[in-house]
Formats: C-alpha cells, structure tokens, sequence
C-alpha cells in the first residue's frame, strides 16, 4: 500500500477536504498556496491515463466539486488543475487557487501552516462543498 493510499484509508492522518467511496481529497502538506489540495484515486493506480475512460471521467467530476469549494473558500481567478509528481506512484491531482500563473509554481518556497491552519483551511474547504 503506497503512502496516498494509507492516507485514504486513514491510516496516515491528513487534513481531508473531500471523500467518496472511490476518491479522496486532502491537503498537500507542503502547499503552495493556502488551499492547495491534492485529489486521488483510492484505487492505487500510478499514472493518471492508466484510469479507464469512465474511472477518469468520475476523477475529473470529484475533482472540479472540490475545485468549486476551494475557490468558495478562498476566493481567487481560477483554480489551476496540475497533474505533476514522480515521488509518489499514485495518481494525484493538485488544485491550487491562484490569481496568476506565479501562484502555480512549485519551485517557490512553500507555505510554513501550523496543524491549527491546516485544520481551519480544510474545515473551510469541506464546508464549502
């Protein structure tokens, strides 16, 4: 079982902004931007386009829900979407508010949250849903 997957499983606690029976949303732990969540599959699959068209089509569904609650919760432009990541052999999304595309870049130094911030900005975003 790789890591996303014990976090789903709640075996690894995170700060869950969304769920359902077959997909997870939590906060990245090193975001940057304050509602950076990451959405995956609970199902362990590696690379995004091994999902079955309808399997997809249901991520991209879960995922622009979550979307919609982060830029309620912390309004802005646009939500960007970013399939990005080698670390972790598990399918991920990233949905980040951003008002420019510099609010995207994942070479910047992430944002330092205390456990109480985390907690608030995923209380935020689930009740935004």
């Amino acid at each position: 079982m790789d890591i996303f997957s014990k976090i789903a499983a709640g075996q690894i606690p995170s700060y869950k902004c969304a769920e359902n029976d077959e997909f997870y949303a939590f906060l990245d732990i090193n975001p940057v931007a304050k509602g950076h969540t990451l959405v995956i599959p609970r199902r362990e699959v590696d690379y995004i386009f091994d999902m079955d068209d309808d399997e997809i089509a249901r991520f991209q569904q879960f995922a622009k829900k979550v979307a919609v609650a982060i830029k309620k919760a912390f309004p802005c432009r646009k939500v960007a979407q970013v399939v990005l990541g080698l670390e972790v052999p598990h399918a991920h999304i990233h949905l980040i508010p951003m008002n420019s595309e510099a609010d995207v870049d994942f070479r910047r130094e992430k944002l330092s949250l205390t456990s109480e911030e985390m907690q608030q900005i995923a209380d935020k975003i689930y009740g935004s849903l």
